[in-house]
């Protein structure tokens, strides 16, 4: 089947990528493999108009809303090889199904990866969080805490005491220098070197000497990788952040390869809802208007 355009991800950048188009009256194909990156969270704070709701119901309305235009076709199935042809991309999902594009959208996405501490995706997305934008004020000036994974730690360190008093254990993965001793000293941060054996309870953090430290919430900044390997695939450049290799683009979302847009995570160093949503309006935007104005 032909496309104007094949969005890969149908999360919160895909789809709003895609909604750009198909209100275009352009025929648009959305893949999606049915893992938001956000799915451990009951609660998307910080949404204008959705502050609160259960980012999956936030999901379901974008589906449901998208799919009332009749370009829009909808398949759960990832995307597993990509290749370009002289006339377009063809997509092969991992149901043997072939599909071709005029232009190509990833919105598949980034997987996180934690420090390997006991507990600590048990609790991701409940008291293990990664932003406190997005979870900070919930946790109501409570006792609050860093785990260290690299240089961003330094970052979150000095910015989270904003939401609660805050204690930095840098488990190993990061040693201060006096300079950035003073800076912590200065935020009221509490500096523990101590290593980290577990964490248990709701956010109670489990040192090796046998201390623990009953906390409203835990921060970590999760280093990424891309969800698939369809950019690599295509030979789109990639550009390095903190947190790892995110696909490059330019302001209007687009990659390396001419034809091919990406948004939301994978072309972000850290995301939320809204940043994704602005990225996917943007990339079906831009891709859009490369399908009906010619290059000059």
């Amino acid at each position: 089947m032909r496309f104007d355009a094949i969005v890969v991800g149908g999360s919160y950048a895909g789809m709003a990528a895609a909604l750009q188009l198909v209100r275009a009256r352009r025929r648009v194909l959305v893949l999606d493999g049915g893992q938001r990156r956000n799915r451990f969270a009951s609660h998307s704070q910080g949404v204008l108009t959705q502050d609160g709701r259960d980012p999956a119901a936030i999901a379901a309305d974008g589906r449901a809303q998208l799919l009332v235009y009749p370009d829009a076709t909808w398949r759960d199935d990832r995307a597993a090889r990509v290749a370009r042809t002289e006339e377009c991309f063809e997509v092969i999902t991992e149901g043997g199904d072939r599909f071709q594009g005029a232009r190509l959208i990833l919105a598949y996405g980034v997987v996180d990866q934690l420090p390997p501490v006991s507990g600590l995706w048990e609790r991701w997305g409940r008291t293990v969080l990664h932003c406190p934008y997005c979870h900070g004020y919930e946790l109501n000036r409570g006792e609050l805490g860093v785990l260290a994974t690299g240089p961003m730690s330094m970052h979150q360190a000095l910015l989270i005491p904003e939401w609660g008093p805050t204690t930095f254990f840098t488990n190993g993965a990061l040693m201060p220098d006096a300079d950035q001793r003073a800076q912590l000293r200065e935020r009221g941060v509490r500096l523990e070197e101590v290593p980290v054996s577990a964490v248990k309870g709701e956010a109670e953090v489990c040192l090796v000497d046998g201390r623990s430290f009953s906390l409203a919430g835990l921060f970590v900044a999760s280093s990424i990788r891309p969800a698939s390997d369809l950019a690599a695939q295509l030979g789109c450049e990639t550009s390095d952040t903190p947190m790892g290799a995110v696909v490059k683009t330019d302001a209007r979302q687009a990659t390396t390869v001419p034809g091919v847009f990406a948004c939301g995570d994978l072309a972000r160093g850290a995301g939320s809802v809204s940043l994704a949503i602005g990225d996917g309006a943007m990339a079906g935007t831009a891709t859009h208007q490369s399908l009906a104005l010619p290059t000059p």
